[in-house]
């Protein structure tokens, strides 16, 4: 049977409308939901940093090309000022598009590296899922509560390159209704702090008082497998909870199960049977 064809599919009108609805969508959610979003910036820091994570922001990926990494450069040093300093206080939701607003070429942005259908592109302002990367990797050595989180859903798209994170931590993201949130859950002020050189896309996450934990995120039993001639990535992402003074694990829990179809050169792989135990 013939697969039926999305209306976003139609025609690049009909995707236009279809981007438009969604978008209409999420205002008036947001609209009628009262959250209590963080507005508040403030350019002195909280005195405790949390957790600091550096990415490099131009990679081998592939036969990507190279002006798109470029000008990613320069979309994430439009977007980053924007965020940087923000204060999330008790009850208070963090929203990267709330912030960020959308990327238009007009305010400076250019074409980058953007994931759709589990395929690469270009698009203005490419480059955002690194930004939200970064926020998603230092949250999570936080007790802080994501309330929104997208993936770029079963597909393995690169091959390793200096991997410093677990596959399967990554975010995705579409102005303004695929967003990345987290709620402050806990009695303390919170705040993010990002900023780009040459190389890198930095960040640090801070609080107004001291843990009495910090958090570990390791891959589990992740290798390759062959399903129907095709070759995929599986495993999971756990995240440990370990308490400062004894240094004893607090709790742990599965946050990922990754199946993801590998989509580069498997030549180079140690690939194992579907039936492996």
């Amino acid at each position: 049977m013939k697969k039926r064809r999305l209306f976003c599919e139609i025609s690049p009108l009909a995707y236009k409308i279809s981007v438009l609805k969604c978008c209409t969508v999420r205002r008036i959610k947001d609209f009628f939901s009262h959250e209590r979003f963080a507005v508040e910036k403030s350019s002195e820091v909280l005195p405790y940093v949390i957790m600091k994570h550096q990415s490099l922001i131009r990679r081998t990926l592939g036969d990507v090309d190279p002006v798109l990494q470029d000008n990613k450069a320069v979309n994430l040093e439009i977007s980053a000022p924007k965020v940087s300093g923000i204060i999330i206080k008790p009850g208070e939701t963090f929203s990267f598009w709330r912030l960020v607003g959308k990327c238009r070429a007009k305010d400076g942005y250019k074409e980058g590296l953007i994931i759709s259908k589990g395929a690469t592109s270009k698009g203005v302002g490419g480059g955002m899922c690194q930004f939200t990367n970064l926020i998603h990797w230092m949250v999570l050595h936080t007790p802080l509560t994501i309330t929104e989180h997208h993936h770029h859903d079963r597909f393995d798209l690169f091959p390793d390159f200096g991997r410093k994170v677990p596959f399967g931590t990554g975010t995705s993201i579409t102005y303004n209704y695929l967003d990345y949130r987290f709620k402050n859950t806990t009695s303390a002020d919170w705040q993010v702090i990002v900023y780009t050189d040459d190389k890198y896309l930095h960040g640090e996450i801070r609080c107004s008082e001291r843990l009495g934990v910090k958090y570990h995120i390791r891959s589990e039993d992740e290798h390759f497998v062959m399903e129907n001639g095709e070759v995929f990535r599986v495993g999971e992402v756990i995240r440990s909870c370990i308490d400062v003074k004894t240094g004893e694990t607090v709790s742990s829990e599965v946050i990922r199960e990754n199946h993801a179809k590998v989509m580069y050169d498997t030549s180079g792989l140690d690939i194992f049977d579907e039936d492996r135990a």
